[in-house]
This record gives structure tokens, C-alpha cells and sequence, in this order.
């Protein structure tokens, strides 16, 4: 455990991640982020009412259930590989495809408060687990989608995708605007 986490470099992840990883201010500790991400979802996702959580901002893109339902799986997912990477486990993690897991999901079935209570579960599994990282653990890989990735790059990964689709809840969908 350490009073601060420092900034991944680039070639401890794929640089698909590059976006996500950049998404994570570089004056704050990546676990400050990840709390605070808890209390930023909640706020938005309040001013969503029932009738819009279906709201789908293009044909062919995911409504804000499937948003929340797809954050809580990508949650699983890259804690898991956390875990795998903290753990020393060198056994490759395939890739998951996450329009198939959405797909699976029905998350339009399932009411918006219940999703976010999830992923809220899910966030503070993950918050769970990263505070019992020791700093000679943080430099551990895993091969995960053929890519090898350290343990920091996927705190920095899992802070950065739920940014991505905090920006994307606010700026396409209208998350958070007055005429929610």
C-alpha cells in the first residue's frame, strides 16, 4: 500500500488503451478518481428518469441502460484481470466482446437504479482490491487480448473507460442537462 500510485508508461499497455489511460488527470492519485467516479455516476444517472434510461442517442447504439450494464461488465472484467496481474497468474486472459455481452445483458429489462446499484457494487469490489496492493505488485503483468498489460496501467484503464463513457453519457446522450 503507497500514499500514491504514479502514471503507467506507455509500454505497459496496448496503446488502445492509450485514450483511457490519458482520461485520468495527471495531478491525481488514479484511486481519488476511481471514489470519485462513484459519486459523478450516481449524480448523473439521478437526473435520468425512467422514461429516458431506454434513450438511445443513434439507431444502433447502446441506450443508457446498456451503458450502465456495460460499465458494470468492463468493471468485472478489468478487476479480474487485476486481480490475475497482482497475483502473478501468467495465464492468458482471452478478450471478451463487449456488443455480445451487452447483447446477453437485457439491461432495457432491468430498472436504472438497480443497474447502478451494481456497478456501484462492482466499484467498490474493485476499490476493495486495490487498496490491498502492495507498490512491488503494481509492475506485474498479464497477458490479456494477446496484449500484456501491468497492474497500474489497469487501474489507469478501468479509471479512463468509465471517464470515457461519463463524457459520452453527458455530451451524446444528454445525461445531466437541465431537460432531464
Amino acid at each position: 500500500m503507497t500514499s500514491g500510485f504514479p502514471r503507467p508508461e506507455s509500454d505497459e499497455f496496448d496503446s488502445f488503451y492509450s485514450g483511457y489511460v490519458d482520461l485520468v488527470p495527471h495531478d491525481s492519485d488514479v484511486r481519488d478518481v476511481l471514489r470519485g467516479q462513484l459519486l459523478s455516476l450516481a449524480g448523473l444517472m439521478i437526473t435520468v428518469s425512467p422514461e429516458r434510461a431506454g434513450f438511445r442517442y443513434e439507431q444502433g447504439k447502446w441506450s443508457i441502460k446498456e451503458v450502465i450494464g456495460h460499465l458494470t461488465d468492463v468493471e468485472r472484467t478489468l478487476s479480474y484481470r487485476l486481480l490475475r496481474a497482482i497475483r502473478a497468474d501468467q495465464t492468458p486472459i482471452p478478450g471478451f466482446a463487449e456488443n455480445d455481452y451487452v447483447k446477453a445483458g437485457q439491461f432495457d429489462d432491468r430498472e436504472l437504479g438497480d443497474l447502478v446499484s451494481e456497478w456501484e457494487a462492482a466499484r467498490h469490489s474493485s476499490l476493495a482490491l486495490i487498496e490491498s496492493i502492495h507498490t512491488d505488485m503494481l509492475s506485474n503483468t498479464v497477458v490479456a487480448n494477446d496484449a500484456p498489460v501491468s497492474a497500474l496501467a489497469l487501474l489507469y484503464i478501468i479509471a479512463g473507460h468509465t471517464q470515457h463513457h461519463l463524457e459520452i453519457l453527458r455530451a451524446r446522450y444528454g445525461v445531466g442537462a437541465a431537460s432531464d
